[in-house]
């Protein structure tokens, strides 16, 4: 198994206590994270190498990546594994897959490539490296149905794993916040990039935001992924001086976002996770100049926010690049603090309800039927 971020870490966690479940024996290993590793994963690179976004930024990692999957790929062919499931990072996973699908290994890649959202020419390539594509989200089918390409909806963990209704007295506790205080979520990334590009932006708006706000027992939160990335954080917390308090935690970002009145967090996975604990969000993004030229032509649907995309409306404000500055964002904060949204919670627990489906172990059972019969699973 190969995970490249800390969501992959997550989805393949929850993976591998399943297929535990239904082969006792059996042993992992490949590329992941704490939480893969927690499960007694044998992770034989460090996950974060692969932790790379963006076109021109993958360039300038690019010696270090092909390193990686060159000995990946050396170690995989000569001790060929019953399976070998690409969790996410497609660029990296596909070709590994592809090399291995060659020599007699089947293939699963987990986390169907965004061919939705562009370069639909994909599919095929994707059907080359794999025997089977396993799809946390509904939409997805139609494009695998239409070329008869092996694929299963086995829906999203996290959506599982977070209840219909989340208890932020409890997420609060946790976090040892009062009841009393007005929270503020901040979540620039997981990525050291993404920290660099979007939290001082994030930290000028909260403060916009608070300055706005008639109570003033309020706090700012801060999840860190690791000690690095809150080492990053501290850093820039102290270069930009700031007069609000800030709470910074190691704790799972979900927790964060639960006990927050409102959260103001970076574009991918979290807007989605953001969405299932039932909170109020603003998203924002920014990529380099070449990347966003890059994606203004090939990008294909109407919105960039998960939360909207599933819901085929604007459901939560998304910015990107100019568009994320301190006066829209903190605009923006406060009228999703303040307005009546009744309307949007229903859509948000419609979308969790849709994606509630065991997928950890709905995936495991399209794995065993793969590896016990010469068919691949098409759903």
């Amino acid at each position: 198994m190969i995970a490249g971020e800390a969501s992959g870490d997550i989805i393949a966690a929850g993976l591998i206590r399943e297929l535990k479940a239904l082969y006792p024996d059996a042993t992992f290993e490949g590329i992941g994270g704490s939480q893969m590793i927690s499960e007694g994963f044998n992770s034989i690179e460090d996950m974060n190498k692969l932790s790379v976004m963006g076109l021109v930024e993958v360039l300038k990692h690019l010696p270090s990546l092909l390193s990686v999957k060159r000995k990946i790929i050396q170690y995989f062919v000569e001790n060929p594994p019953d399976v070998f499931i690409g969790v996410d990072a497609p660029d990296f996973n596909l070709p590994i897959e592809t090399r291995l699908k060659k020599s007699g290994v089947k293939t699963v890649h987990y986390i169907s490539p965004s061919v939705w959202a562009w370069r639909e020419g994909r599919i095929h390539k994707i059907a080359k490296a794999t025997n089977l594509v396993l799809g946390i989200f509904p939409f997805e089918s139609k494009h695998y149905e239409k070329h008869g390409y092996p694929y299963r909806f086995v829906g999203h963990s996290m959506a599982d794993e977070i209840p219909l209704t989340p208890d932020k007295k409890h997420a609060r506790e946790k976090l040892n916040i009062g009841d009393d205080q007005l929270v503020l979520g901040l979540l620039p990334g997981s990525r050291a990039r993404e920290i660099e590009s979007l939290l001082e932006v994030f930290l000028k708006s909260a403060e916009l935001f608070l300055n706005r706000q008639e109570k003033k027992n309020f706090l700012v939160v801060i999840p860190a992924v690791n000690q690095q990335r809150q080492e990053q954080i501290e850093s820039i917390l102290l270069a930009n001086n700031v007069s609000f308090e800030v709470k910074i935690n190691q704790q799972v970002a979900r927790d964060t976002m639960i006990a927050s009145d409102v959260v103001l967090l970076a574009s991918g996975t979290a807007s989605l996770e953001c969405m299932l604990c039932k909170r109020p969000m603003v998203v924002a993004y920014k990529l380099s100049f070449v990347t966003h030229k890059m994606m203004e032509k090939l990008y294909m649907p109407d919105y960039f926010a998960l939360p909207n995309i599933l819901a085929n409306e604007l459901l939560v404000p998304e910015f990107i690049q100019e568009q994320v500055n301190p006066e829209n964002l903190s605009k923006h904060l406060h009228e999703q603090l303040n307005v009546n949204s009744d309307y949007v919670l229903s859509r948000f627990s419609s979308i969790h309800k849709l994606l509630r489906q065991d997928a950890s172990k709905q995936a495991s059972l399209a794995i065993k039927h793969l590896l016990e019969h010469n068919e691949s699973v098409i759903n």
